[in-house]
C-alpha cells in the first residue's frame, strides 16, 4: 500500500509540473525569416497590354501573441519594412522603380489539440493594413514617369501554422499567410497625372522560433 501510494504522488508531481505550451494567458513572441510573395496583377499602363509586376523580398518577421484560452489567441505580425522593385515589360524597360512597406496584420487563432502537445497547429484570420514608403522611379525613367505614390491597403488575411514544443519556454515554427493587398499606384507622365490599380495579394512565408514568457 505504501508503494502504491508513492507510486501516485510521484505521476501527480509529474502531472502537475507537466510543460504545457500555449495555454491561457501566456504571452509569446516568434522570430525569423519571412518571404513575400506578391500574387500580383495590375490595370494595363500607358495604353498598352503590358502591366505593372511586384517582386519578391525576404525580411526578418516577428509575431507577437496572448491566449485568450487554451486555444484561442490574438497575434499581430510584424516585420522590418519589405523592399520590392516595380518593373514592366513595356518597351522593354524592366526594372523602373521600387517601394518599401510595411504589413502589420491583426489575427485571431484557433489552436488545434491540447496545450500539452509537442505540434499544435493553428489556422486564423484577420486585418491587414499595409503601409507604402519610400517610392521612387529609377534614373533611367527620368524625365518621362515621377512622382511615384502607392495609396496605403486595408484588406483580409488568413493564415496556417503550426508550433514545435522545444522546451519549457522555446518553440520552433512554420507558418503561411495569404493577405489582400490593393493599392493604386498614382504617378506622372510628362507632367500628367496617371494612376494604375495594382493587386498585390502576397503569399508570405515564415519560419521561426518562438518564446513563451
Amino acid at each position: 500500500m505504501k508503494k502504491t501510494l508513492c507510486g501516485l504522488a510521484i505521476l501527480s508531481a509529474l502531472a502537475s509540473t507537466n510543460v504545457l505550451a500555449h495555454q491561457e494567458g501566456d504571452i509569446f513572441v516568434r522570430a525569423g525569416l519571412a518571404a513575400v510573395v506578391p500574387n500580383d496583377s495590375s490595370d494595363k499602363i500607358l495604353g498598352s497590354d503590358e502591366e505593372l509586376d511586384v517582386d519578391s523580398n525576404t525580411q526578418l518577421g516577428l509575431t507577437m501573441g496572448y491566449m485568450l484560452t487554451d486555444h484561442v489567441s490574438v497575434e499581430l505580425l510584424a516585420a522590418s519594412p519589405f523592399s520590392h522593385d516595380i518593373s514592366t515589360d513595356l518597351g522593354g524597360l524592366g526594372k523602373i522603380g521600387e517601394t518599401k512597406h510595411l504589413p502589420p496584420t491583426l489575427m485571431v487563432q484557433y489552436y488545434f489539440m491540447e496545450p500539452n502537445a509537442d505540434f499544435r497547429p493553428y489556422v486564423g484570420a484577420g486585418i491587414n493594413y499595409t503601409i507604402f514608403f519610400d517610392e521612387k522611379f529609377n534614373s533611367n525613367v527620368d524625365g518621362t514617369l515621377s512622382d511615384l505614390k502607392l495609396d496605403d491597403s486595408w484588406g483580409l488575411a488568413a493564415n496556417i501554422g503550426v508550433d514545435y514544443k522545444i522546451n519549457d519556454n522555446w518553440f520552433a515554427n512554420a507558418a503561411v499567410w495569404y493577405a489582400n493587398i490593393e493599392t493604386t499606384a498614382k504617378y506622372k507622365v510628362g507632367g500628367v497625372s496617371q494612376s494604375t490599380d495594382v493587386d498585390i495579394n502576397p503569399w508570405v512565408f515564415m519560419v521561426a522560433a518562438g518564446y513563451k514568457f
